[in-house]
Parts: C-alpha cells; sequence; structure tokens
C-alpha cells in the first residue's frame, strides 16, 4: 500500500516538472529553404495580410526541452493530435485509448505520440493533464506519449481574436496550433500521422500504415489518406513538416486546416489524393439513451463538427435479427443494424420527424479494418412531400451513389432544403452479411446561418 501511495506521488510530481518543461514555443526551421521558395509566389499574394510578427515570434526560439526530446531514439512514426476543450471532455482520453489498445507492444516500439494541449484556459489545462497522467503515467515516463502546449505570446491578444471571429475566420487558431505541433513534431519519427482528438483506430493500423508505405516505395507521395473526414488519418513525411507548419502560418486566416493541406500538396507536385483502404479512423460521437424509447440521441452540448441526426423513425424491409436491429444505423455511438441476403430494391429509410435543411450526409457501411459485409452497389436518396399516417415521402431525387460502400457527400442548398427522408437503397442482390454501421445528417441551422450572416 505504502509503495503504491509513493509510487503515485512521484509519478504526479514527475508529471508536474513535465508540463513545466513543455510550455515552449517553436524551434526555427532553417532546413527546405528552397522548397519554401516554391511559395514566394503565394506569399507575395497575400503579403499585405499575413502576420509577420506572428511568424517571427514561431520561428527564432528553441528551447532545452526540445533538445532533449530530439536526442531521444527516433521512431518510426508520430501520431500528432492537437485537442482543444470539448463539452464532452473524454473525447481526448478515448482517443488515447484506442490509440494504444490497437497498437501491439511491437508496434508501440515503433509509435510516438504527441499531443498539443490547445488550452487557453490554464484550470481546465491543469485538470486535463491530471487525467492523462492518471490513466497513461508509463506511457508518458517512457517517452511513448508526449504533451506540449504553447505559450500564451505565441497567439494574438484577446482583441486581435475578437476581430478574426468577427470576419467568421473561427479556423484561424486551429491552423496556428497544427503549425506548433508540427513544427515540433518535425525530428522525432521517418513519418507524421495527424488525428484529431475524438475519433476511434483500426486494431493493428500501425501495421497496415507500414505496409501501406511499404508498396508506395517506387511512387514518390507528399500525403496518403487513411481516412475520407476532413484532416483526420493524413500521413505525412516528417521532413515536410517545417514546410507545412510554415505554410500554415503564412495563410491560416485564408482558409481551414483541411482545405489547406490539399493545396500544399498540389503545391509540392502531388496532384491527386491517394486514399488507402480500408480506411483506418473513424470519429467517435457522443450520444445518451433515452430511457422511454431505447434509441441513441445525441447530447445537447456535441462536438460542433459531429452529426445532429434529427429525430426521426427508421423503417426497412431488409430482414431484422436479434440484437443488431434498423435504428441502430441511425444511433452516435458504435452500434450498427446488421442483415444478410439482400435484394435489388430493398432500403433503410430515415423519416425525419420535421422537414429539415440538410448540408451534408454521410453512410458508412462494412467492416472498419477490413471493409467486409460493405454495400456493394447502393445510393443515397433524398426525400420530400411526406403524406399519410404513418409518414411516407412521395418523390425522391438521387443524392449520389455509394463507393466501396461509403458516402461523405456535402448536400446543395437548393436540393438540401425541407428535406423528409433519408433512403438508403440496394441497387444489385447481394449474398451473405451486410453491415449499415452509421447514416450520419448534418442540418442547417437557421440561427447559425443568420448569425454567421451578421458577421459579415
Amino acid at each position: 500500500m505504502r509503495c503504491s501511495i509513493r509510487r503515485g506521488i512521484i509519478t504526479s510530481v514527475g508529471i508536474g516538472f513535465l508540463w513545466l518543461l513543455i510550455t515552449l514555443k517553436t524551434p526555427r526551421e532553417t532546413e527546405d529553404v528552397q522548397n519554401v521558395m516554391a511559395f514566394k509566389g503565394q506569399e507575395d499574394s497575400y503579403g499585405k495580410r499575413k502576420d509577420v510578427r506572428l511568424l517571427e515570434g514561431w520561428q527564432n526560439h528553441t528551447f532545452q526541452y526540445i533538445k532533449t526530446i530530439q536526442q531521444r531514439r527516433k521512431t518510426w512514426l508520430t501520431v500528432g493530435i492537437s485537442s482543444v476543450p470539448r463539452p464532452d471532455q473524454s473525447g481526448l482520453l478515448y482517443t488515447l485509448v484506442s490509440l494504444f489498445c490497437a497498437s501491439s507492444k511491437i508496434e508501440q516500439k515503433r509509435l510516438t505520440v504527441l499531443v498539443h494541449l490547445a488550452h487557453s484556459d490554464l484550470t481546465g489545462l491543469r485538470e486535463t493533464i491530471a487525467h492523462i497522467s492518471t490513466l497513461f503515467s508509463p506511457q508518458i515516463l517512457s517517452g511513448k506519449l508526449l504533451l506540449i502546449h504553447a505559450p500564451s505570446d505565441a497567439y494574438r491578444t484577446t482583441d486581435d481574436t475578437r476581430k478574426e471571429a468577427h470576419r467568421g475566420e473561427f479556423y484561424s487558431k486551429r491552423n496556428r496550433d497544427h503549425a506548433f505541433l508540427m513544427s515540433f513534431a518535425a525530428k522525432l519519427s521517418e513519418y507524421f500521422l495527424l488525428l484529431e482528438d475524438n475519433v476511434l483506430c483500426a486494431p493493428n493500423f500501425i501495421t497496415h500504415i507500414h505496409w501501406k508505405v511499404d508498396t508506395m516505395r517506387s511512387n514518390p507521395w507528399v500525403l496518403l489518406e487513411f481516412s475520407n473526414m476532413g484532416f483526420l488519418g493524413k500521413l505525412f513525411h516528417s521532413r515536410d513538416l517545417p514546410l507545412l507548419a510554415h505554410f500554415l502560418l503564412l495563410f491560416y486566416k485564408e482558409k481551414p486546416l483541411d482545405r489547406l493541406i490539399p493545396h500544399f500538396r498540389t503545391l509540392l507536385a502531388q496532384k491527386n489524393p491517394i486514399l488507402c483502404r480500408p480506411f483506418l479512423f473513424y470519429h467517435r460521437f457522443s450520444y445518451y439513451t433515452s430511457n422511454d424509447s431505447q434509441k441513441a440521441t445525441p447530447v445537447q452540448k456535441k462536438n460542433p463538427y459531429g452529426p445532429d441526426n434529427p429525430p426521426a423513425a427508421i423503417f426497412t424491409d431488409m430482414k431484422v435479427f436479434d440484437v443488431h436491429f434498423p435504428w441502430k444505423a441511425y444511433t452516435l455511438d458504435e452500434s450498427f443494424f446488421w442483415t444478410q441476403n439482400v435484394s435489388a430494391g430493398n432500403h433503410l429509410t430515415v423519416i425525419l420527424k420535421h422537414p429539415a435543411n440538410l448540408s451534408r450526409v454521410q453512410v458508412l457501411t462494412g467492416t472498419i479494418v477490413d471493409g467486409k459485409h460493405a454495400l456493394e452497389k447502393g445510393q443515397v436518396e433524398l426525400g420530400y412531400d411526406p403524406e399519410g399516417m404513418p409518414q411516407y415521402c412521395t418523390s425522391f431525387a438521387l443524392l449520389v451513389h455509394l463507393l466501396e460502400g461509403q458516402v461523405n457527400q456535402e448536400i446543395f442548398k437548393s436540393m438540401g432544403y425541407d428535406v423528409s427522408c433519408v433512403r438508403l437503397v440496394v441497387k444489385a442482390n447481394q449474398v451473405g452479411g451486410l453491415i449499415i454501421r452509421h447514416i450520419y445528417l448534418w442540418e442547417e441551422n437557421p440561427k447559425d446561418m443568420e448569425a454567421a450572416q451578421s458577421w459579415r
């Protein structure tokens, strides 16, 4: 008992000392000067808008902690996560659990996990560090998990931030957060994998990535994508990170991160994206279960980037088996709908309680790791003009065909207005099992749209 208490005290003191060390700034990177010149034209076009002081402040300092970390043994892969406070504080913890649980002991020898705690509130920062150090002290003390935090003077003043928010540039801080993360990660490993702070990882994802990199040795690449969701699951050469961080700092106010990264890729001469299947990373969304309906409903204070899945009824003419019911495909947890031997014309239809203005639809079928039991041929349709009791939509319009069992489609405003149904339709007979993991809907909020327009 005394030994465990003593060990806990030593660990807490060690983590506290670590936190003091990790409050740092980005080291100056002087490599890839020739590549930086490739951005000269882009830099000049935004010359009047960029903040030169911000760039200089980020690139003119180095700290002892960076030197200490860079003297450690270089690993094969660094997984980088920039985390901000969220209503669901468990997101980052679940992500770290998923990362380490999905990796074998042999794979973890190749892995470094780098987390940038991009908190502006020091009280919240200390609480987050306490939670992480309690659960992951072995990984921290062994150097597998590194925590960093940018000092306050790495960002603009509060007044400047409010001016940016007034112009609707809410993504600028995220870009700078990731620039700091990438600058620090540049010399930790050979490759860098960018994740978000609320995701699930497929088992043995490191082995899958290592195999893909080996198969690409004869084909030059800048970016490999192990997810089709935003900037999640993007793999870079670590040697490109200083240049990418510099690029983000130049244009941090121009575009969101998920739009800057493809632009960076094309500037480094990779014209087309390289999607690596099966996808290995997926968002994890918070939910709670209603006692009377036993159907999952999104929490009110959820990830602002997560789906809305407004109240709805789920209908299907596919076979239904115990446990994995059709409505589970519409929940925001990890449950799913399972059926088998579907025929052309079979459908799973989401009938919304009230017509909604939808901005995006995502449908995921098949298993996470190898894509088995995915819908081979199918399409997603939007329905309108509901009638009857129970209601059904009298007209449908094709939105998109499934590609390898998946859809992640934004909806034009003219088509997404007053949608009452979302229907997944089977287009060919399919023998064997079928897993419909998720049907996610994003809703345009009229109040948010009016607020955004008022800022402009």
